[in-house]
């Protein structure tokens, strides 16, 4: 059995050399369907990876793909900006009605950019102007995405690094922290927001995953995220959840 080198060459002489998943992966990845991807060459692999977790419907799922082309066929509004179309006039609608009002949830829907962070950034950003206030509160082992304010909320140090400058107005606090095993204790919390006194002083809003991903896949407990949104209600902090790696079905129900 013969095996041959793919050609990578375009790739190392035409492309930064910021990458970062294709050096653990050196082949030339060309279709892909369902968990399954295929190179130029036709070898076949199991897709673990599923695009960072945010192809939880596999590669080109038939019934988005055949929506996809025929909107693309009658020439649907693909680019937009923020203006009313009747594509994001049928979604409003229909995450209305299947989506929020099934389960009570009286929430408006804003359209960030594409990716994850994207979102986290209009998130913090949506808070410090509703609060007047600077400083958000984060979690240990948490991850909120690659750009300067996600990285301010982000606890992995060697991603922080990354960012090249100091990643301000952001206070972390340990994830699930309890005594005994039972009761959630905010006493640590509290402290904090009683010695820094009220006003500009206190953070905007607080940031959590309910389950965390690249911080190790650690389940917040039920009973800890209500008394969390509760120390939030009574400190006048928003509470921000990021859902972005554990929602849309990932861990059953749409919402994790």
């Amino acid at each position: 059995m013969t095996i041959t080198q793919p050609d990578l060459s375009v790739f190392e002489t035409l492309e930064s050399e910021v990458r970062s998943y294709c050096r653990g992966w050196p082949t030339v990845f060309d279709r892909a369907q369902g968990s399954r991807m295929f190179d130029e060459d036709g070898h076949e692999y199991l897709d673990f990876f599923a695009g960072a977790g945010s192809l939880n419907y596999g590669h080109n799922n038939p019934v988005l793909k055949r929506a996809l082309i025929d909107y693309l066929e009658r020439d649907g509004v693909t680019h937009g900006l923020d203006m009313s179309t009747t594509a994001k006039r049928a979604f409003l609608e229909s995450f209305q009605n299947l989506v929020l009002r099934p389960r009570d949830l009286p929430y408006k829907v804003m359209f960030p950019g594409p990716t994850g962070t994207n979102a986290v950034e209009s998130a913090l950003k949506l808070a410090r102007k509703v609060k007047g206030r600077e400083s958000i509160v984060s979690f240990t082992n948490a991850f909120h995405g690659m750009s300067l304010g996600s990285l301010a909320v982000t606890g992995n140090a060697f991603k922080r690094a990354g960012a090249g400058i100091p990643l301000v107005h952001g206070t972390p606090m340990p994830f699930d922290n309890y005594l005994d095993g039972q009761t959630p204790d905010f006493i640590w919390f509290e402290r904090l927001l009683e010695d820094q006194g009220s006003g500009l002083n206190q953070p905007a809003a607080v940031i959590v995953e309910t389950v965390q991903g690249e911080g190790g896949i650690n389940v917040a407990r039920a009973e800890w995220l209500r008394k969390l949104a509760d120390v939030c209600e009574r400190w006048d902090m928003l509470l921000i959840v990021d859902d972005i790696q554990m929602g849309c079905g990932r861990t059953g129900a749409f919402f994790s």
